[in-house]
């Protein structure tokens, strides 16, 4: 006779999330959202995947490594800790090898000469619209607003919600006083 419900094929530990917002399995470390560091956790190990969940809830989902002492990151869950401590983008080891379109580097850039600091943040707040939405929608909606001129975090989420509702973008470009400069600065960066 087969048991009510079917069998999880996976080692099942209970452990906690460390400071820096990792859980250890079987001598690799697997990233989890910053928002969960410090709490218990329930991993589930199968043969191709990692699973995390806190209570009822997901909250990670890994390729297994079967290499040792290794760190799995997902750059996702680190986001919202890099918002608010923007001088680290640079060197924020879950970030290094995210394989982003070139687009997001040029976005990067020309929010950086416009703003400075600021724009390192309008940044990692493009970056975080990858949390809900999906990365075609959100890089079509980067790729059209370095189109338009419109650099900034509002601008490429409302072409994001453009986007999935299927509906013309309603921009105000007289808004954005950058544009023209905005064109000499990319000219200047592509040329380099």
């Amino acid at each position: 006779m087969l048991p009510p419900t079917p069998y999880d094929a996976c080692e099942k530990v209970s452990t906690r999330a460390t400071s820096i917002s990792m859980v250890r399995y079987r001598g690799n470390d697997y990233s989890v959202p910053v928002a969960c560091a410090h709490h218990e956790v329930q991993v589930r190990g199968y043969v191709g995947e990692v699973v995390i969940g806190a209570g009822t809830e997901v909250i990670a989902r890994h390729r297994r490594s079967y290499e040792k002492a290794g760190m799995i990151f997902d750059p996702l869950h680190f986001l919202p800790l890099l918002e608010r401590k923007v001088g680290a983008l640079d060197q924020a080891a879950p970030l290094q090898g995210w394989d982003l379109p070139e687009e997001f580097a040029t976005l990067r850039r020309l929010l950086e000469a416009r703003m400075g600091k600021p724009g390192k943040r309008e940044y990692v707040q493009v970056l975080r619209l990858l949390e809900t939405f999906e990365m075609s929608h959100v890089h079509g909606a980067v790729r059209q607003a370095l189109d338009l001129g419109a650099i900034g975090y509002d601008a490429v989420k409302h072409l994001v919600l453009c986007r999935i509702e299927r509906r013309p973008p309603r921009l105000d470009l007289d808004i954005y006083p950058y544009r023209s400069r905005l064109r000499q600065l990319e000219t200047a960066i592509t040329s380099e």
